[in-house]
C-alpha cells in the first residue's frame, strides 16, 4: 500500500466515523425538540384547567366524548395546538379515548388533502397505543398517515386519574 492509498483509507474511515457520530446528534435534537414540545402542550393546557370529560360533541362527524381543560372544550377547538406550533413547529393533536378507540378532536396534522385530520383515530395496532393502554407515555418514531415522524404520546388522565386522552406532538423525521 503506497502512502497515498494509506493517506486515503484513513480520511475516508475517518469521515465514515464522523458521519456515525452526527446521526445519533441528530436524532437526540429532535428527540430534544419531541420533549420540548410536549411540555409546552402539557403546561398550556393546564393553565385552561383540569382536563376532564363532559358530555358528547360532533367531529367530523362523529359523535365522541367532549374533552374539557377547566372550562374550555378542545373538540373542534385548534387555538391550543395550533399556539405550540407557532411556538415550538412540528405537529399537535388532543386525541379523546371513545370507547377503545382514540380520536383527533384537535390537531394540526394534515391529511393528503390538506385538510386537517380531525375524526381520524390513532391506529390500534401501532407503537404508541401499548404504552397508552399501560397509562404510560411513548416517545419515538411513528408512522403517521404514511410519513415518519418523531413523535411524543402521553396520556391525559381525568382526577379520578383514568385516562381521558392523549397528548400528541410530532415532527417529520429528517
Amino acid at each position: 500500500m503506497t502512502l497515498k492509498q494509506a493517506f486515503i483509507s484513513i480520511l475516508t474511515a475517518t469521515c465514515f466515523t464522523g458521519a456515525a457520530m452526527l446521526v445519533p446528534i441528530a436524532a437526540n435534537a429532535q428527540d430534544s425538540k419531541v420533549k420540548a414540545a410536549m411540555e409546552l402542550l402539557q403546561e398550556k393546557a393546564s393553565k385552561l384547567g383540569s382536563p376532564k370529560i363532559e358530555g358528547t360533541d360532533a367531529v367530523a362527524g362523529k359523535e365522541v366524548p367532549a374533552i374539557y381543560f377547566g372550562s374550555t372544550k378542545m373538540n373542534n377547538n385548534f387555538a391550543l395546538v395550533d399556539d405550540v406550533v407557532k411556538e415550538a413547529g412540528g405537529t399537535a393533536t388532543i386525541f379523546v379515548k371513545s370507547g377503545d378507540d382514540y380520536v383527533r378532536v384537535a390537531t394540526n396534522v394534515k391529511k393528503d388533502d390538506g385538510s386537517r385530520a380531525i375524526g381520524t383515530v390513532l391506529d390500534p395496532k401501532g407503537k404508541a397505543i401499548e404504552s397508552i393502554k399501560k397509562g404510560e407515555a411513548f416517545y419515538g418514531e411513528v408512522d403517521i398517515l404514511g410519513k415518519p415522524y418523531v413523535t411524543g404520546y402521553d396520556p391525559i388522565k381525568d382526577a379520578e386519574k383514568h385516562v381521558i386522552g392523549i397528548y400528541y406532538v410530532g415532527y417529520l423525521k429528517k
